[in-house]
């Protein structure tokens, strides 16, 4: 349930209704600021709560709405249709993730593998644009002989690069053991499509503040994906970005994974959080991250993610779905283009120097 109140309501208004309403209905309350409006989200049971009393509650309370979805927090309606907005302090500035803000790049390689190539690769994404460096610390791998990432010793190239360059980070969670580490290297903590499912994990992110990267499951519904966010959200943290990375369907011969680009409209109409979308794990070949990136752009896509390595033959892990620095240069002057169409992009399209 959500309560609208009137535009200009006094805070202290704002504070006595929230306590009556906890103290009648044994709720909690969210307060939620939109460029338009104020919003009191009700969280509990409020099966048996008359909207018609709460309406009297206040003079300043513009109208009581029942959240139809399972998923509250995450739900558009628990914002009163306004989209939210993501704030990520960096060295470089804040950068802003929603709707009504520039498409944000995060570039780099699956896997952190040494200093000299997650620093130069900083470097070059940076020149081209990308606001976060990605990289893999501790990597989910389907077989147990796979390299599975440096740990925490990559944790610590990346807070090189990130001193190097001003780049806000992104890397991978796996463990609940390992958050603390993460999180203090961290910008953006991701979790990945494998423990999208993994609800401890999730809880313990959401009882963090340091915003959550959610990619989708392999084989999630859209539902499914949402009420993983809810967990995050539920345990207190309300910065969460939605990433598409592909789903598993009936055709991989071609491509490692079916990307879904429709679901970019479908979860406008859902949800107010942030939507990413990885063509490269998407697609699995490097050469469909371009076309992909570019129409994700023009479906409305907040931001992309795009795996660059030095070298992809030689890469550890992911390479032939990484493009060269080169071709990143490229595809930047490509998808601005699209992007100044849509009027979504303010990055250069390319700069000079570090």
């Amino acid at each position: 349930m959500i309560v609208v109140l009137k535009k200009g309501t006094p805070v202290d208004e704002i504070n006595r209704i929230s306590q009556e309403l906890k103290h009648v209905w044994r709720v909690t309350v969210e307060k939620s600021v939109g460029e338009h409006t104020i919003v009191l989200g009700i969280i509990g049971d409020t099966s048996t709560i008359d909207t018609l009393q709460v309406q009297e509650l206040s003079q300043w309370i513009q109208q009581v709405l029942r959240v139809q979805q399972s998923f509250k927090r995450v739900s558009r309606e628990f914002r009163y249709g306004e989209a939210s907005e993501i704030v990520v302090p960096t060295p470089n500035g804040r950068v802003y993730f929603g709707e009504h803000h520039p498409i944000v790049v995060v570039a780099g390689p699956c896997s952190v593998e040494n200093e000299e190539m997650i620093v130069e690769t900083a470097k070059r994404v940076k020149v081209a644009g990308a606001k976060f460096l990605r990289g893999g610390a501790y990597k989910p791998r389907t077989s147990p002989y796979a390299f599975q990432g440096h740990g925490e010793s990559a944790l610590e190239l990346l807070a090189t690069a990130r001193e190097v360059t001003g780049l806000g980070i992104i890397t991978e969670v796996m463990d609940t053991a390992d958050l603390a580490a993460v999180a203090r290297v961290a910008d953006i903590i991701q979790v990945g499509a494998r423990n999208m499912h993994n609800f401890s994990l999730l809880k313990k992110v959401g009882a963090q503040d340091k915003p959550v990267l959610l990619k989708r499951g392999m084989s999630a519904t859209i539902d499914e994906w949402l009420m993983a966010a809810e967990y995050i959200m539920a345990s207190g943290n309300s910065n969460v970005i939605l990433c598409e990375r592909g789903i598993r369907t009936f055709d991989a011969k071609y491509a490692r994974n079916t990307l879904d680009l429709s679901v970019i409209p479908v979860l406008r109409s859902l949800t107010h959080l942030p939507i990413m979308i990885d063509p490269s794990h998407g697609t699995g070949k490097s050469e469909y991250v371009a076309p992909m990136a570019m129409a994700a752009i023009a479906a409305g896509a907040d931001a992309l993610m795009i795996e660059v390595h030095p070298n992809p033959a030689r890469a550890l892990s992911d390479g032939p779905q990484s493009l060269t620095p080169e071709r990143f240069d490229r595809l930047t002057q490509e998808m601005s283009l699209i992007g100044k169409v849509v009027g979504r992009w303010s990055q250069p399209a390319l700069v000079t120097s570090v």
